[in-house]
């Protein structure tokens, strides 16, 4: 029996519960956020008229200052206040989208984007490092991070069925303005619910390690971007070589400093080092391949962007079911093999939706989606509990933004990676003198060809075909966070003990 068992722990009461409520909703907020503008992109296009450079960055800016400033947010969250910064960057979320959705012009919807950028990395670390204060129960911690991570994934599929349903009956600048009651609701049951939690780091924020954070993530998160939008040219090494420049620079910095902005001891912890690590290639895999899974179930399927979306629900429902499962499967088995398990799973489930891609009907994908998100709502849930549970208290924030930024580095490359070897696979399939628009991409083929042209046919055989090896790509890059996740995550929570 270890010292601290004999501790009582505090269990959560239906107030807690509410609580967990308020932060769920922002996630989903932010989630839904990320990924709701995609079928926006006509309508505002036909409305503002954006160049081509205007469009990308209307897409991308928001990306950018999130993850850019998740990690130094969660150092502000820690010494000002969790709880009134995540107050403060939802008020400022809300000023953002009705300044995008009322924007009236290209520069101002970007600006608009680049506040809600900002906003949302003060909402991220600030919930999951509240989540670590109101849940003191380790049992009740793992449930409640599996409702945040819920929350999170099941966001980003909402994003296309939210969006679809309101372009539907409403102008592009609905997909912002429905923000605004959820932050009304935020703001007040949040200042009513939540308690205030900061760490014992009274020190100012060292602004050029804070700047060496954005330094270090941004031009990275766009390089990897700008090579799956528009291939290799000298913009992707330069952003490669200051990003590892900045990030080396940062790493030194952080060694020297009293009150580093990441304290790299962390990463001492295996709970922390493998739940990030295997949470980053998982999210790798899983987002990278929806992404261009989308386009195939448009373009290839003939379903319309509702419909894509609904197509894609299994994954989200069985990521939402894994809530009562696997506080229960993390006791009897373990964290570490409890990732390691649910991220095989995926793979499995990666590896049958790359044979379910050729099969005449939906039903084989809608079983491979559900395996995919039983294995990664699982993997997810527990890794993110790891790093929640092996920080210390007092840098709840900081580990919490580390968390996420791993998060949005995953996605960005996981989209940027295999949407260039699902492109690259695609090409390779085509003939060589098959017509630029062909070769650009299917979306710019079937705008050039008849619907029943035999060029088209092949065209969306050598999509299909490049999905596959892309699945199979993605299978197996969840097969090696699985490995990674049992020989280096340890089966019982390894890292400070709970005060």
């Amino acid at each position: 029996m270890t010292a601290t068992s004999s501790v009582p722990t505090v269990r959560a009461t239906p107030r807690e519960w509410a609580a967990l409520g308020v932060l769920t909703l922002a996630v989903v907020l932010l989630a839904i956020d990320g990924t709701v503008l995609a079928l926006a992109v006509p309508s505002l296009t036909a409305d503002l008229g954006p160049s081509a450079t205007q469009l990308l960055w209307i897409g991308d800016v928001y990306s950018f200052a999130l993850a850019g400033l998740l990690v130094t947010m969660g150092n502000v969250a820690d010494r000002i206040g969790r709880k009134r910064l995540l107050l403060i960057g939802s008020v400022a979320f809300g000023l953002a989208s009705a300044g995008a959705a009322f924007a009236q012009s290209p520069e101002v919807l970007i600006a608009a984007r680049a506040l809600l950028g900002i906003a949302g990395a003060t909402l991220m670390p600030s919930t999951l490092s509240l989540v670590r204060t109101i849940f003191r129960d380790a049992r009740q911690r793992t449930t409640a991070i599996a409702v945040w991570s819920a929350g999170a994934t099941g966001g980003a599929a909402a994003g296309p069925l939210v969006g679809g349903a309101l372009l539907e009956h409403f102008w592009w600048g609905s997909v912002f303005l429905i923000n605004l009651p959820v932050i009304v609701v935020i703001v007040v049951a949040g200042a009513v619910l939540l308690p205030e939690s900061r760490g014992s780091a009274r020190n100012p924020i060292d602004l050029l390690s804070a700047a060496l954070s954005v330094l270090a993530i941004v031009p990275l998160v766009y390089a990897v971007k700008h090579l799956a939008g528009h291939g290799l040219d000298w913009t992707v090494g330069a952003g490669v070589v200051v990003g590892v420049l900045a990030g080396w620079w940062f790493v030194r910095r952080q060694r020297r400093l009293v009150t580093p902005l990441i304290d790299l001891q962390l990463f001492r912890i295996p709970a922390f080092s493998g739940a990030v690590v295997a949470n980053s290639l998982s999210v790798f895999a899983f987002s990278g391949l929806l992404f261009f899974f989308s386009q195939y179930l448009q373009l290839v399927r003939g379903f319309t962007p509702l419909l894509a979306g609904a197509a894609e629900l299994p994954a989200t429902l069985a990521s939402i079911a894994v809530i009562a499962v696997v506080g229960l499967l993390a006791r009897r088995v373990g964290p570490g093999r409890s990732i390691g398990l649910g991220l095989a799973v995926a793979a499995l489930g990666m590896a049958g939706l790359a044979f379910a891609e050729g099969l005449p009907t939906y039903v084989g994908i809608a079983v491979a989606l559900a395996v995919v998100g039983l294995g990664v709502g699982v993997s997810m849930t527990l890794a993110t509990d790891a790093v929640v549970a092996s920080a210390p208290r007092e840098r709840a924030g900081a580990a919490s933004a580390i968390s996420e930024t791993g998060y949005e580095l995953g996605v960005a490359l996981g989209i940027a990676v295999l949407g260039s070897l699902q492109t690259a696979f695609y090409r390779g399939a085509l003939d060589p003198d098959a017509p630029s628009a062909v070769r650009e991409s299917l979306a710019s083929a079937a705008q050039a060809l008849d619907p029943a042209s035999p060029l088209l046919v092949h065209a969306r055989e050598a999509f299909t075909g490049g999905m596959q090896l892309a699945s199979v790509c993605a299978a197996v890059m969840l097969a090696v966070a699985a490995v990674i996740a049992l020989r280096v995550i340890p089966n019982r929570q390894d890292g400070p003990h709970e005060h």
